[in-house]
Protein backbone atom coordinates (compact mmCIF):
# COMPACT_ATOMS: atom_id res chain seq x y z
CA UNK A 1 0.00 0.00 0.00
CA UNK A 2 2.82 2.39 0.88
CA UNK A 3 4.41 1.86 -2.56
CA UNK A 4 1.11 2.72 -4.28
CA UNK A 5 0.80 5.94 -2.27
CA UNK A 6 4.37 6.96 -3.15
CA UNK A 7 3.76 6.33 -6.86
CA UNK A 8 0.45 8.20 -6.73
CA UNK A 9 2.11 11.20 -5.02
CA UNK A 10 4.88 11.31 -7.64
CA UNK A 11 2.32 11.07 -10.45
CA UNK A 12 0.15 13.89 -9.05
CA UNK A 13 3.21 16.10 -8.44
CA UNK A 14 4.42 15.59 -12.01
CA UNK A 15 0.98 16.49 -13.35
CA UNK A 16 0.90 19.68 -11.30
CA UNK A 17 4.14 20.85 -12.89
CA UNK A 18 3.51 19.42 -16.36
CA UNK A 19 1.80 22.56 -17.62
CA UNK A 20 4.34 25.09 -16.40
CA UNK A 21 5.64 27.46 -19.01
CA UNK A 22 8.90 26.41 -20.69
CA UNK A 23 11.61 28.85 -21.76
CA UNK A 24 12.74 27.55 -25.14
CA UNK A 25 15.24 30.25 -26.09
CA UNK A 26 16.36 33.80 -25.36
CA UNK A 27 18.28 36.26 -27.53
CA UNK A 28 20.05 39.32 -26.18
CA UNK A 29 21.13 42.16 -28.46
CA UNK A 30 23.17 44.98 -26.92
CA UNK A 31 22.94 48.39 -28.54
CA UNK A 32 24.88 51.03 -26.71
CA UNK A 33 24.10 50.67 -23.02
CA UNK A 34 20.72 48.97 -23.46
CA UNK A 35 19.61 45.48 -24.41
CA UNK A 36 16.82 44.17 -26.62
CA UNK A 37 15.66 40.78 -25.34
CA UNK A 38 13.57 38.23 -27.25
CA UNK A 39 12.25 35.18 -25.42
CA UNK A 40 10.59 32.12 -26.91
CA UNK A 41 8.12 30.35 -24.63
CA UNK A 42 6.17 27.12 -24.92
CA UNK A 43 3.07 26.47 -22.87
CA UNK A 44 -0.10 24.45 -23.17
CA UNK A 45 -2.35 27.53 -23.12
CA UNK A 46 -5.94 26.46 -22.58
CA UNK A 47 -7.67 29.82 -22.65
CA UNK A 48 -8.00 32.93 -20.52
CA UNK A 49 -7.76 31.10 -17.19
CA UNK A 50 -4.49 29.27 -17.94
CA UNK A 51 -1.89 30.78 -20.24
CA UNK A 52 1.70 32.00 -20.18
CA UNK A 53 1.27 35.61 -19.11
CA UNK A 54 4.79 36.96 -18.82
CA UNK A 55 8.52 36.68 -18.53
CA UNK A 56 11.24 38.73 -16.88
CA UNK A 57 14.98 39.27 -16.78
CA UNK A 58 16.56 39.23 -13.32
CA UNK A 59 20.09 39.50 -11.98
CA UNK A 60 21.74 37.05 -9.58
CA UNK A 61 20.26 38.90 -6.59
CA UNK A 62 16.72 38.61 -7.96
CA UNK A 63 16.49 42.28 -8.99
CA UNK A 64 14.08 42.59 -11.91
CA UNK A 65 15.84 44.28 -14.84
CA UNK A 66 13.00 43.96 -17.33
CA UNK A 67 9.47 42.60 -17.31
CA UNK A 68 7.36 41.57 -20.33
CA UNK A 69 3.67 41.03 -19.76
CA UNK A 70 1.64 38.82 -22.10
CA UNK A 71 -2.00 39.80 -22.21
CA UNK A 72 -3.75 36.99 -24.06
CA UNK A 73 -3.48 33.22 -24.61
CA UNK A 74 -1.41 31.84 -27.48
CA UNK A 75 -3.35 28.60 -27.91
CA UNK A 76 -2.67 28.31 -31.65
CA UNK A 77 0.82 29.82 -31.68
CA UNK A 78 3.25 27.51 -29.90
CA UNK A 79 6.04 28.10 -29.25
CA UNK A 80 5.91 31.88 -29.52
CA UNK A 81 8.44 34.71 -29.22
CA UNK A 82 7.99 38.16 -27.72
CA UNK A 83 10.51 40.94 -27.24
CA UNK A 84 11.34 43.69 -24.78
CA UNK A 85 13.46 46.72 -25.66
CA UNK A 86 15.62 49.06 -23.60
CA UNK A 87 16.52 46.66 -20.81
CA UNK A 88 19.23 48.24 -18.65
CA UNK A 89 21.81 45.72 -17.47
CA UNK A 90 24.86 46.98 -15.61
CA UNK A 91 28.14 46.37 -17.45
CA UNK A 92 29.38 44.69 -14.25
CA UNK A 93 26.59 42.09 -14.47
CA UNK A 94 27.77 38.99 -16.31
CA UNK A 95 25.14 36.39 -15.39
CA UNK A 96 21.42 37.04 -15.63
CA UNK A 97 18.32 34.84 -15.64
CA UNK A 98 15.13 34.67 -17.65
CA UNK A 99 12.06 33.55 -15.70
CA UNK A 100 8.60 32.77 -17.10
CA UNK A 101 5.13 32.95 -15.56
CA UNK A 102 1.72 31.42 -16.20
CA UNK A 103 -1.64 32.23 -14.62
CA UNK A 104 -2.01 28.93 -12.76
CA UNK A 105 1.49 27.88 -11.69
CA UNK A 106 3.07 31.30 -11.18
CA UNK A 107 6.80 31.59 -11.81
CA UNK A 108 8.17 28.43 -13.37
CA UNK A 109 10.83 26.48 -11.52
CA UNK A 110 12.82 26.48 -14.76
CA UNK A 111 15.06 29.54 -15.09
CA UNK A 112 17.31 30.14 -18.04
CA UNK A 113 20.79 31.23 -16.99
CA UNK A 114 22.49 33.54 -19.50
CA UNK A 115 26.19 34.38 -19.46
CA UNK A 116 26.44 37.74 -21.22
CA UNK A 117 30.18 37.16 -21.86
CA UNK A 118 29.41 34.29 -24.26
CA UNK A 119 28.02 34.51 -27.79
CA UNK A 120 25.81 31.51 -27.16
CA UNK A 121 24.99 28.80 -24.70
CA UNK A 122 22.29 26.26 -24.02
CA UNK A 123 19.10 28.09 -24.97
CA UNK A 124 20.52 31.58 -25.53
CA UNK A 125 22.39 33.86 -27.92
CA UNK A 126 24.16 37.15 -27.13
CA UNK A 127 25.08 39.79 -29.71
CA UNK A 128 26.88 42.97 -28.78
CA UNK A 129 27.28 45.85 -31.20
CA UNK A 130 29.55 48.80 -30.64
Amino acid sequence: MRWIMICFTIFITSLAHANEVEIVNASFLKRGGLWNVSVTLKHNDTGWKHYADGWRVVDGNGKVLGNRGLYHPHENEQPFTRSLSNVRISPATKIIYVEAHDKVHGWSKQRLQVDLRKKQGKGFQVVTSR
